[in-house]
């Protein structure tokens, strides 16, 4: 028939097999017409039976016993560990949901690190300064020596002559 009066129809199955008055007319109506809804029927009262049939095994009497003895020491493991130890415990292994958000910081760590070497390396270094010849330097003190003596001759003059004038 019509795939998808099948499917509409197989999300009513259980409904069918536990009460069939509970599901709609069509599904009932549509369950009489297909083959292959049938076989899904009976293949989930099949299953349905199996598990009605199961019995769950009983733990060893000792179970118990056993069990509140490692609770009680990995109760005391927690409590000899450091602050440190326990944050690293609750974090990394019991809670999963840090997890990825633990990747990505440290991956964006990573790549903040390796974007300043590869910065580093990229930027052409910086020439060293260019020392000056002796020559040049000895000039250089002349012209400032100078430029000195100008302006001390440019003091002394008018000075000298106020002075004289008194």
């Amino acid at each position: 028939m019509n795939s998808d009066q099948c499917k509409e129809s197989q999300t009513f199955l259980p409904d069918l097999l536990l009460e069939p008055g509970a599901a709609p007319r069509s599904a009932q109506l549509h369950l009489e017409s297909c083959t292959a809804c049938q076989g899904e029927l009976a293949a989930l009262k099949q299953t349905m039976d199996v598990l009605n049939g199961w019995e769950a095994a009983e733990p060893s009497p000792f179970w118990n016993a056993r069990m509140g003895a490692r609770l009680r020491q990995e109760q005391a493991g927690a409590i000899r560990g450091g602050w440190l130890e326990r944050l690293r415990t609750r974090v990394w292994l019991s809670n999963h949901g840090l997890r990825p958000f633990a990747g990505a910081a440290a991956l964006g760590l990573a790549l903040i690190a390796g974007g300043g070497a590869w910065l580093d390396l990229a930027t052409p270094a910086a020439a060293p300064p260019v020392q000056a010849s002796n020559t040049v330097r000895d000039l250089q003190s002349l012209d400032e020596n100078a430029q000195v003596f100008q302006q001390l001759s440019s003091l002394d003059g008018p000075d000298s002559g106020a002075q004289g004038n008194d």
